[in-house]
């Protein structure tokens, strides 16, 4: 029997990563995302699998993304019953943003079905709640960097560093045949070079079929480290007008770097000494989560957390996880700065702290990751003059700073240095995923120029693979 590769999600888009491999012996599939979409197409695209869940012997979850891992909880309820393996951090962040997940869709579902016994509609249900969430976590295994575990009858797996988020990795899953042994590399998300805290995306060796991501396969980004002038002139044009600086930002990963910059700058005396909330319970977690596991960070950063400062503690900075504590900063005068999630705008206390500074010229706004289409973080990118936030309008008066720097994805270039580094006379072909098509379309023009043969496999397509002799 041949290898099958099956692309069963994040193909063709940038959300719901999900890929099959089956083999003579076993099918293990490689990620189980979330596709992130409107509230029907959600649950529709989430709820059913083109494959038995039962049917899976072993599962590889990249990283903490919940477009990577959060359709986990949905596995377990329609069958699955073996091992998930994962790196430790990994599995530390899996906890809150799973249960997170379940949680939010429980309460979407409570407010949608409000609105329909006022209609006379039928009731929705959660695609899963923060329950099965929490029974789905018995089955994370953790799998420490570069060490090699048989996961299946002929399929051994090695992690290495993607540099993406903390704990994100590389997965690489080595299939015994009769004829050898063919390696499969899976790097999709894979991180930029020079990232606060992270190491540098690493390279697996002989590598004979390759899966990237394209996110940016048409795209290059200024260096990460414009990220902290621009954030540096933002606030202080801000602060001398006595403003509110509000930054809509993810829980995980984001709201990190930002605070890294934000500490290194008020150390440098580049910015006025103001106070910085974060206020998020999801995000609180997840930075102890990142306290807690310093030893997984570049060496720069290991030794800020062995002999300080600390890059996510400063005097200045409060941690905030009650409602009550999270209203009072609505009456505190400025200057100061709030990191709230969510990201994009469309829920969480982001949208409060939105209403109660938007409309005031004094105040700044700061954009610091992607918008996608439809949401309000994306008008307030536009700078539309008139928001609705809570289902009544706002305008937009609050002066909008867009710090594009800011990306834990590779651009062009890096992707490109990437399938070049891959490229022994071992690899037979690059499949590229995780991207809209323009983008993915401009990096296999470009890999084909190089003479590397790439693909752009459709969803649900099955490729069968050559063995390595073959």
């Amino acid at each position: 029997m041949a290898i099958v590769l099956q692309f069963c999600g994040g193909v063709g888009t940038v959300t719901g990563s999900m890929h099959l491999v089956a083999t003579e012996k076993a099918r293990i599939l490689i990620d189980i995302g979330l596709f992130q979409g409107r509230r029907d197409e959600f649950y529709t695209v989430n709820s059913q699998f083109p494959f038995n869940p039962s049917s899976i012997d072993s599962c590889i979850i990249s990283h903490a993304h919940i477009d990577h891992c959060g359709n986990f909880p949905t596995l377990v309820k329609k069958g699955f019953r073996s091992r998930a393996y994962l790196t430790p951090s990994t599995r530390d962040l899996c906890h809150y943003m799973l249960i997170d997940s379940g949680y939010v869709q429980e309460e979407d579902v409570k407010y949608v079905n409000k609105i329909n016994r006022r209609r006379g509609l039928p009731p929705r249900w959660p695609l899963y709640t923060k329950d099965d969430a929490e029974r789905s976590l018995k089955y994370l295994r953790t799998l420490e960097y570069y060490k090699k575990l048989p996961i299946a009858k002929d399929i051994d797996l090695t992690f290495f560093d993607a540099g993406h988020i903390l704990g994100s990795s590389i997965p690489t899953i080595d299939i015994r045949t009769k004829k050898g042994t063919t390696r499969i590399a899976y790097a999709a998300d894979l991180g930029r070079p020079h990232l606060p805290y992270l190491r540098d995306p690493e390279i697996p060796g002989n590598v004979d079929y390759l899966i990237i991501e394209s996110t940016y396969g048409a795209r290059t980004r200024p260096p990460i480290e414009t990220a902290e002038a621009e954030l540096s002139r933002a606030i202080n044009r801000t602060v001398k007008r006595g403003g509110k600086i509000i930054i809509p930002s993810f829980a995980l990963e984001r709201t990190q770097e930002v605070l890294f910059f934000l500490s290194r700058l008020l150390r440098q005396k580049e910015i006025k000494d103001i106070p910085i909330y974060v206020d998020s319970p999801l995000a609180v977690n997840i930075t102890t989560v990142f306290k807690n596991s310093w030893e997984y960070f570049d060496e720069e950063t290991r030794k800020l957390f062995q002999k300080g400062p600390n890059p996510l503690e400063h005097k200045n900075i409060t941690y905030i996880s009650k409602v009550d504590e999270s209203k009072r900063l609505n009456d505190k005068p400025g200057p100061m700065i709030i990191i709230s999630a969510a990201g994009t705008c469309e829920n969480g206390r982001i949208l409060h702290h939105l209403k109660n500074n938007i409309e005031n010229p004094y105040n700044s706004i700061i954009i610091v990751g992607y918008m996608p289409k439809n949401t309000l973080g994306r008008k307030i990118f536009e700078r539309q003059p008139l928001v609705n936030i809570f289902g009544r309008p706002y305008q937009l008066r609050a002066e909008v700073v867009v710090v594009d720097a800011f990306s834990a994805h590779a651009d062009k270039n890096d992707l490109v240095r990437y399938v070049q580094e891959c490229s022994g006379r071992r690899l037979k072909r690059v499949f590229i995923i995780h991207g809209d098509p323009e983008q993915s379309e401009a990096l296999r023009k470009t890999l084909k120029s190089m003479n590397i043969k790439a693909a752009i496999p459709r969803k649900n397509q099955v490729v069968y693979l050559a063995d390595r002799s073959d």
